[in-house]
């Protein structure tokens, strides 16, 4: 049922996960679910959020999850954001790692590539 706010892809050697529409309370749960089944064995993961028309603190705390278990598992993750953007916008504002920021997903895999 998730599948109207994120689909997969595999890019290279990492999993691209590819949200849309608004990621908020209403749904942050259901696709954290979805994103961890997909990622745990994953090499890699890109996150491209290029899509989200609106991010609420559901969604970024989502993120900060994500981010975080990667982080503890040695596994490389980009955020790919755009230039600007609901989500770009949203994450500033909370003082996010913008180090994991990407402006598409292209410049994203072949920062994870090396």
């Amino acid at each position: 049922m998730t599948d109207q706010w994120v689909t997969f892809s595999k890019i290279g050697p990492a999993e691209a996960v590819h949200l849309k529409g608004e990621i908020d309370l209403a749904n942050a749960h259901a696709i954290g679910r979805a994103i961890v089944a997909r990622t745990t064995a994953a090499d890699a993961v890109l996150i491209d959020l290029t899509a989200v028309s609106f991010l609420d603190s559901a969604g970024v705390r989502l993120l900060d999850l994500i981010v975080g278990e990667l982080d503890e598992r040695g596994k490389p993750i980009r955020l790919v954001v755009g230039e600007r953007g609901a989500a770009r916008m949203t994450l500033q504002l909370c003082a996010f790692r913008t180090d994991l920021f990407a402006v598409d997903l292209d410049h994203a895999a072949a920062e994870l590539a090396g």
